[in-house]
Order: C-alpha cells, then structure tokens, then sequence
C-alpha cells in the first residue's frame, strides 16, 4: 500500500506538463460537473484536447478516437446546459450556476433497457476485440468504453442517474489498471469513484429540493 501511494506521488510529480493539465482539467470536470457549474465543459473541452493529442502520439488511436467524442460532448453538453426550452423560461433557480438545465431523473425501466442494450453490443465489439486484437481484457475494456460513452451523453442532458454508470465503471476501469501495473492511474479512478458517489449526493439533493418545489407550486396554483 505504502509503495503503490509512493509510486503514485512520484508518478505525478515527475508528469510532463501537457499531461499534468489534463489531469488536471479533467479532475476540475468532476468537480465542476458535480456542482452543476457550466465551466465543467470548457474544463473538458481542454483535457480531451490535450489527451487526444497524447493518445494519437502514443498510438492509442482508439482512446484517441474516444476522447474527440468526449470533445464533441463538451461542446454539445455546454449547448444543452445553456439552453434554455420554453417550459424552462421561468426556471431562475439554477442561474447561479449559469445554466437553465434542470436535474432530470430518467425511469428503472428505461435504464435496465439501455443496459441491456449496451451490454449486448461490449458483448459484440469484444468478442470482435478478442478475436481480431492483441487487447487485454477486450470484453470488459469495451464494456467500459460502451458505457462511457452513453454516461457522457447523460451529463450533457443532466440526469441525475449519470453518476450511478461512472461509479461502476471507474470501478471496473481501477481493476483494469491494477491489472495492468499502473497503480498511479488506478488511485487517480478510485479518486473519480469518491467525487462520483459525492457528485451523486449532490444532484440528488437539488433534484429532491426542485421537485418538492415543483409539487409545492402545483399545489399552491389548484388552491
């Protein structure tokens, strides 16, 4: 325990300052994101920038691929968080935060769909992973990578249960990396663990507090 801490301080020490950033911006994401603060999109904008730049150099051009996704959701999540819909107009809780988009939470039964859904096609891409690719862990890096990438979609439309997939998958991601001998990247995903499960608490409470004034007022306006 004591050497892996020791190897993760040294790690991000000696990190060449380009990747430091990124580290960087995607930790101020997290936090961001998890304060319901629009600036979490520009901190995105910057890492995947930066990261897919990295990955590309490194060969990583399937990461790489990823995080122009993760760019392109930057952009499309600062659009959504600043739309504003006509049912929205009188919504001036959240301009605190700069965005007029409201916590959302979708169904059980629309999730266990799209989890099934999503599991079926990791099923699909890592068995093609396995048999046609030297990956390591093919079904479970695709099942990451599957699940990523509908998470992402669900911050950018604010619902609340986002937090629930980034806890599973970071999860999933710190074996991988333990497995894979990189003890620093491995506590840097158990750190998004922790911020995921307080971003959770945090949405959870302002999605409580919107809605018993949402039923507040309905009550008020039938009086």
């Amino acid at each position: 325990m004591v050497e892996s801490l020791s190897a993760t301080v040294n790690y991000f020490a000696h990190l060449p300052l380009w990747e430091l950033l990124a580290v960087i911006s995607a930790l101020f994401y997290v936090v961001l994101a998890a304060k319901e603060n629009i600036w979490c999109w520009p901190a995105a904008l910057v890492s995947t920038i930066i990261y897919s730049v990295i990955f590309y150099d490194v060969y990583l051009w399937m990461d790489a691929l990823l995080q122009v996704y993760y760019l392109a959701m930057a952009i499309f999540g600062w659009y959504c968080w600043r739309h504003v819909s006509s049912s929205q107009n009188n919504a001036t809780n959240n301009s605190h935060t700069g965005t007029a988009l409201a916590i959302q939470s979708w169904s059980l039964f629309f999730h266990t769909k799209v989890v099934v859904l999503l599991t079926a096609c990791s099923l699909v891409i890592g068995w093609l992973m396995d048999n046609y690719t030297p990956t390591h862990f093919p079904y479970l890096d695709s099942a990451t990578t599957v699940f990523a990438v509908f998470a992402t979609y669900l911050v950018t439309k604010k619902v609340l249960e986002n937090w629930l997939y980034w806890i599973v998958i970071d999860f999933v991601s710190i074996y991988l990396y333990l497995e894979k001998g990189l003890q620093p990247t491995a506590v840097l995903f158990g750190l998004y663990v922790v911020m995921a499960m307080v971003g959770y608490a945090i949405w959870y409470s302002k999605y409580q507090k919107s809605h018993q004034q949402a039923s507040g007022n309905v009550a008020s306006a039938t009086e």
